[in-house]
């Protein structure tokens, strides 16, 4: 899975908000005609990066992005269910304005992916445990340590936990799209990739299963 570089101030290149190609972008201040001084004024306030890659613009105010608002996340493996890409995608448009609420709506999402995958969706640890024995890297169950998303102190699927923050709810989204990227994405490749070949192959191959 390609690393997710978030949108910063001044950087010369991360994940367009946008598009969600990792870019390059072209810095500017924003200018206003000031009628006090009948001039043109830049603003000292306000800068805008435009993608090369797609040309649309992000709009920052003192160094912070406020447009557009879920530009921080990256976008949504697309293999996700639709009714779980929905909610992905409404905690990636609130994330900026409330880290805890897109968490929280994160953990649903968690909750959702892994009844999808065949677990019980009642425990987000016994879930990924399960997870990681069908294939799911282990280290998937440290990012959800990371995150306090288990043990004694686990938040329930839904809830808010007043330490979230933005570093979490980053965890969180990267944490949706790998087990999405594994369980999903990969055997979705590996089955087109053996539908393509001969039907004399495919015979051969299971002519040989069937003997083993």
């Amino acid at each position: 899975m390609v690393p997710f570089k978030p949108p910063e101030y001044k950087l010369k290149a991360f994940n367009c908000p946008h598009c969600g190609s990792f870019s390059r972008q072209e810095w500017d201040s924003v200018s206003y005609w000031d009628e006090s001084q009948k001039d043109v004024v830049s603003s000292k306030d306000y800068d805008l990066a435009r993608c090369v890659h797609c040309s649309e613009y992000s709009f920052w105010h003192r160094k912070r992005m406020v447009y557009p608002y879920s530009g921080t996340a990256p976008l949504p493996n697309p293999d996700l269910p639709d009714d779980i890409k929905v909610d992905y995608e409404e905690a990636r448009s609130i994330v900026s304005l409330s880290p805890r609420g897109a968490a929280a709506l994160l953990r649903l999402v968690i909750q959702k992916l892994c009844k999808c995958l065949g677990e019980k969706g009642e425990s987000t640890n016994t879930d990924i445990a399960n997870l990681v024995k069908k294939g799911l890297p282990g280290k998937v169950q440290k990012s959800l340590d990371i995150v306090r998303v288990v043990g004694n102190n686990a938040v329930h699927p839904g809830q808010f936990d007043l330490k979230d923050n933005a570093e979490v709810a980053g965890r969180l989204f990267g944490l949706v799209n790998l087990i999405a990227e594994v369980l999903i994405t990969q055997p979705k490749h590996v089955d087109e990739l053996y539908e393509s070949l001969p039907e004399s192959q495919k015979e051969a191959i299971r002519k040989r299963d069937s003997q083993a």
